[in-house]
């Protein structure tokens, strides 16, 4: 395979989707020439909203619900409405297995943000990756033909070592595409990958990379913001437990609540890789949204140990903890902008943690942690306040890198 920092530009450019589309089948993805309309003036306010109950039983004309759907851009008491009726649909069907394909009308909802701003508000657990998405693409926005290939050093940690690729701007924000395409199958969206792709997050990438017999370009950019924007509307129209559906990344799922954050400080982290590259400041995210994506990872932090120990990476644990009951813990105390205190469960991820049982105590900084978490710089080197027991404290330090990947 070509690396493709090292392969000359000769005029190639990205041939992937400019959009992800809505479900198959879906009015709102008619084409403008082909769509009904209704006849006569348009409906009044009171007959649209007498049709809101049938529209979100899905039980509208294609005329009928184009017509609700505009009106809910221009009517907040009816957009509030709707969202209301839209949830109590949803609880009268407990038994059945969550369908959002109602709901996917990209089209429809692409009008609704970009006339006005929205009335429909975004998940708070979506608030990050679309903060950081959009910080990302500010970055991009005025970077030159030779900016997009500027090599670019993808770090992790893996085996007990730091692991690094060589890419370009391009080739990060690629990378960034595909992954996030695994968020977009969850919600019955369209893989920019195509219906065949692998779900790992690493044999995406490089199907992605080997895919291009010439160096990505700025053209990725296009694509991968769409999907982006596509992703943050989707879930602030999917209603009530949508947080909870799973996204599977191969080795491992996560709820699509989690999957948003993780995303999220993806691009934080590879933002950070291509303002380095091309010697730009680059922020930490604000405070609310660095603690969220702290919170994740240290919620994931008795798993990923519990992962080396099968491996042999860690040590074994000291006691047998049942379920529920209080095992040996370790207190994390993460400073700055962001932080907070959290206990790791060191023995099992099922067990519960317990001040009596507190053995290891470790300070952060909030970003140094992150990066840690991220594989940017290894446990070594993390300047971490440390007391109690040595050994829970490498272990949960080495944790933390292993949480990272390309």
């Amino acid at each position: 395979m070509s690396d493709p920092a090292e392969c000359p530009d000769d005029g190639y450019e990205f041939q992937g989707p400019a959009r992800i589309p809505g479900p198959r089948g879906a009015a709102d993805d008619l084409p403008p020439e082909a769509a009904p309309r209704l006849p006569g003036p348009p409906p009044s306010h009171d007959v649209l909203k007498s049709l809101l109950g049938a529209w979100a039983l899905s039980a509208c004309s294609a005329d009928e619900t184009r017509a609700v759907e505009e009106h809910l851009t221009e009517c907040a008491p009816c957009a509030e409405e709707a969202l209301r009726l839209r949830d109590a649909v949803g609880l009268l069907h407990p038994e059945e297995s969550l369908d959002l394909n109602p709901l996917l009308r990209s089209r429809v909802l692409e009008g609704c943000l970009g006339k006005r701003p929205a009335r429909i508000p975004v998940p708070v657990w979506a608030n990050p990756y679309d903060t950081e998405a959009a910080r990302l693409d500010a970055l991009l926005r005025d970077f030159g033909d030779s900016e997009w290939h500027t090599p670019v050093r993808l770090k992790w940690f893996e085996e007990e070592r730091r692991q690094s690729r060589r890419t370009t701007v391009a080739g990060v924000i690629g990378h960034l595409l595909t992954v996030d395409g695994l968020i977009a199958t969850a919600l019955g969206l369209d893989d920019p990958l195509g219906p065949d792709a692998p779900v790992h997050p690493t044999a995406r990438t490089e199907q992605f990379w080997d895919s291009a017999p010439h160096p990505i370009t700025r053209q990725v950019r296009e694509p991968w913001r769409e999907q982006g924007h596509t992703l943050v509307r989707t879930v602030s129209f999917a209603g009530r437990g949508v947080a909870e559906l799973a996204v599977d990344y191969g080795d491992f799922s996560l709820p699509l609540g989690d999957a948003f954050l993780e995303r999220a400080f993806e691009c934080w982290v590879h933002a950070w890789d291509i303002a380095e590259a091309v010697d730009y400041p680059y922020d930490p995210p604000s405070g609310a949204n660095l603690h969220r994506m702290i919170d994740l990872a240290a919620r994931l932090l008795p798993g990923a140990l519990a992962e080396r120990r099968r491996s042999g990476l860690a040590s074994p644990a000291r006691t047998l903890v049942t379920a529920g009951s209080p095992g040996r813990t370790l207190h994390l105390e993460i400073e700055g902008s962001g932080g907070g205190t959290w206990d790791i469960a060191l023995d099992s991820p099922a067990a519960a943690t317990s001040r009596e049982h507190t053995v290891a105590q470790i300070a952060l900084d909030g970003v140094e942690f992150c990066q840690l978490a991220a594989g940017h710089i290894s446990p070594e080197e993390a300047a971490a306040g440390q007391h109690g027991d040595r050994e829970a404290i490498r272990d949960v330090l080495f944790a933390a890198a292993s949480l990272s990947r390309l």
